[in-house]
């Protein structure tokens, strides 16, 4: 029997009017990961991207981690250590690359580059001195998308691995000059803290960034006399509020800073490059008129250094004198202490990872947030660094374009 079309009208209605089943968002679903730990190659890089306890904390949410025999020996984790945390530890380099996503601490080289499966994914630092025009173009040409943990932003919009580093290095930095002053490591034997009767030695530092501030810091708690430079009064000013002790702050005048350099025993510099290299601050003639036995540490040294006399060094060999003052040069000091460096940053890239699976992967995550997606350098084998692009006359693409045409 057939419904007239008034029959068929009324029951329309009458069905529009009923409850309705609510239609909520669909979330998206979890991804589990495929994470490869290989062992760092570069001669002075002793950290390493996951300790097992995040390692264990990934393996617990249902994810895959393998980790290369050694990894993380030189900070003092043992492959048992790795493996007790649910890590899979495998003995061959070429089996740990084909994980989905390789974490590194260290840029990879062009041997590592080859191992590297199509379309992965990087997590690394971006290094200029040692990530050359050909490395970049293979991993252009194996699709990679690579991501430089160092130019990941959180949500106040600062670099959370850089300022952790930056924190390390500017503590270990005043330790380092505590021990080039004694006499065990032919300095003129200066304690560097305060003693009742005895006037307090003086510190000069250049740069008033996170790595000006934990160097200032370690040394007023020692009672030493801190004098810091920076040609930002915004930054002269933060230090000052930061510290709440008493420090002397002035912008950089060549007069002022060559006066407080032939006072003082130990300088720092500090100074901070985000792109190319660090200006030179502190001339060969400042550093003639130096006490003698005073130290130099430049903790800029690996983008250049601040102080004209510098040069590179290593942990095995790291001082040399010139104009009688000694001169640190190790450009990587978070590997001094590679242990507390490797916590640090395990403590940044295991949250991240978590937020990676719970995106529902890593390009769903350069999608929705703005802040990883500055990490970014290479994207699905296409270059998206300006910075690079320019320097090594490569071609380039604008990010937020090619995510906007998917």
């Amino acid at each position: 029997m057939s419904l007239s079309k008034d029959a068929l009208k009324s029951l329309a209605l009458q069905a529009s009017l009923s409850p309705q089943e609510e239609m909520l968002e669909t979330t998206v679903k979890n991804k589990n990961l495929f994470i490869g730990i290989p062992k760092e190659t570069e001669l002075q890089e002793q950290r390493v991207a996951l300790v097992p306890e995040s390692v264990g904390f990934l393996v617990a949410n249902g994810h895959r981690v393998v980790v290369e025999s050694g990894a993380g020996e030189r900070a003092n984790f043992s492959d048992s250590d790795y493996s007790e945390s649910g890590a899979e530890i495998l003995y061959n380099s070429k089996e740990v690359y084909q994980a989905d996503i390789i974490l590194k601490v260290s840029p990879p080289n062009e041997e590592e580059i080859s191992l590297m499966k199509y379309k992965q994914i990087l997590f690394s630092a971006l290094q200029f001195t040692v990530q050359p025009k050909n490395t970049l173009e293979k991993l252009i040409a194996k699709k990679i998308t690579a991501i430089a943990w160092d130019y990941i932003e959180d949500e106040n919009g600062s670099f959370p691995v850089i300022r952790s580093m930056g924190e390390i290095a500017g503590t270990t930095s005043f330790l380092i000059a505590a021990e080039l002053m004694s006499n065990a490591n032919n300095g003129k034997g200066l304690m560097l803290g305060g003693v009742a009767g005895i006037s307090p030695p003086e510190l000069v530092i250049i740069g008033a960034g996170t790595v000006g501030q934990f160097a200032a810091n370690a040394a007023l708690a020692l009672g030493v006399s801190v004098k810091v430079f920076d040609n930002s009064l915004y930054k002269l000013r933060r230090l000052q509020n930061e510290i709440g002790r008493k420090v002397s702050t002035s912008v950089i005048q060549p007069k002022v800073l060559e006066k407080a350099l032939r006072r003082c025993d130990v300088a720092i510099g500090a100074i901070s490059a985000p792109n190319g290299r660090t200006p030179c601050i502190v001339n060969e003639d400042m550093v003639k008129k130096m006490k003698a036995g005073a130290v130099i540490v430049d903790v800029s040294i690996d983008k250049g250094g601040c102080f004209e006399t510098s040069k590179i060094t290593t942990h095995q060999n790291p001082t040399f004198l010139k104009h009688d003052v000694i001169h640190y040069g190790v450009p990587n000091i978070g590997s001094r202490v590679s242990r507390t460096a490797s916590y640090s940053l395990s403590n940044i890239f295991s949250p991240l990872l978590i937020q990676i699976a719970d995106s529902g992967g890593c390009e769903k995550l350069i999608q929705k947030s703005i802040g990883f997606r500055h990490g970014v350098y290479i994207y699905n084998g296409t270059l998206t660094s300006s910075i690079l692009g320019e320097a090594f006359e490569l071609p380039y693409k604008d990010l937020d374009l090619l995510i906007s045409a998917l």
